[in-house]
């Protein structure tokens, strides 16, 4: 027997109730909302239970909004796979700007330690519980995180640049 959606919804919000959300198939990957007080819980019943087996953690990531309202401004994403099924699942959790943190699933994924560290590094997303939570690519020094979107995309104070080559004249040639 296949393992379809509709089994996984019904035993997700069996167990979580209203901590799990807005189920739906988005390119070809079911997709859910899981409360961020709840993530965890989540992906441990995910990986535990026998009938559901999401033993392998594909991707974590994180994702920023600004445009979105203060409690959902970030966005974790987990990405889990059934090899047994060959079924993938993504799981979604808002965080607020004023504190995006968020429990670690280092206990339940040994591969989420890159992969949280990479996030923290990036986007400033602290994982709590992380058995060591530091930069993985930027300098220690850095004190902003680069794929926020309130990251410079260039660096003003450059003086070896030409616009000419990047395809902007200035209008004062025109």
């Amino acid at each position: 027997m296949a393992l379809e959606t509709a089994y996984i919804q019904e035993k997700l919000s069996q167990k979580f109730g209203n901590n799990v959300l807005n189920f739906e198939m988005k390119r070809d990957v079911f997709s859910f909302e899981a409360t961020s007080d709840f993530t965890h819980e989540v992906i441990q019943f995910l990986k535990e239970q026998p009938d559901l087996n999401f033993h392998f953690l594909t991707d974590l990531c994180g994702v920023h909004f600004p445009d979105n309202d203060e409690n959902h401004q970030f966005e974790v994403v987990y990405l889990l796979h059934n090899w047994i099924e060959n079924t993938r699942i993504r799981v979604r959790t808002f965080l607020p700007a004023s504190n995006p943190e968020i429990q670690t699933i280092t206990d339940l994924f040994l591969t989420a330690n890159w992969m949280e560290r990479e996030t923290f590094d990036f986007f400033g997303i602290t994982f709590k519980g992380h058995p060591q939570l530091k930069r993985i690519l930027n300098m220690d020094e850095m004190e902003s995180h680069p794929l926020r979107k309130e990251f410079p995309l260039e660096d003003q104070g450059r003086t070896d640049k030409d616009d000419r080559f990047f395809g902007r004249i200035p209008t004062t040639t025109l």
